[in-house]
């Protein structure tokens, strides 16, 4: 499915690198392991990942749109895009599920082709961080949903009990 490597090899990159520089992203563990970007997080510790199965992406699409203003993020060839905002309502039609939203995030995403989800919670740049991403069946990191953060910096207590909810519903 990925690359030729094990996923006890995998497992044993990660954790190296992990060991030498905690902080790095799951963009970079693959990067530096040679890894794809699934394969990087699912061989992350049991402590930092839960992994469900990605026939559950439109259901958990359709909670995120009640969680308030989160960070939506999609890498594309070395550039990161980031939109700050509700993540918007959407519907199924035409092979897409279609966002609809007149403003911040808008798009139409092939939810069908998501294979894996990864519920990931890790110290970046020395702040708490949880984030949901979606991948496909190549390994690929299709977007991710960072949660929010108030003027502070500090994460948003009620979005972090609905994330930890979620984590517990989608097993």
């Amino acid at each position: 499915m990925y690359t030729t490597c094990t996923f006890d090899e995998a497992k044993q990159k990660v954790a190296a690198l992990l060991a030498e520089q905690p902080g790095l992203t799951v963009t970079d563990l693959a990067e530096k392991a040679d890894l794809t970007e699934a394969e990087a997080c699912l061989a992350l510790p049991e402590e930092l990942v839960h992994v469900t199965d990605g026939k559950h992406a439109e259901a958990i699409c359709t909670q995120l749109t009640t969680w308030g203003p989160v960070t939506t993020i999609v890498n594309s060839f070395g550039s990161i895009f980031e939109v700050k905002a509700p993540f918007p309502k959407g519907k199924t039609n035409h092979g897409y599920y279609n966002l609809l939203s007149r403003e911040g995030l808008n798009g139409h995403l092939r939810l069908d082709l998501i294979t894996h989800i990864g519920f990931v919670s890790k110290m970046f740049h020395g702040m708490e961080t949880h984030h949901i991403a979606f991948f496909n069946g190549e390994g690929n990191c299709v977007f991710r949903v960072y949660l929010g953060r108030d003027k502070a910096r500090n994460l948003l207590p009620e979005q972090v009990e609905l994330y930890q909810a979620m984590k517990k519903e989608f097993v």
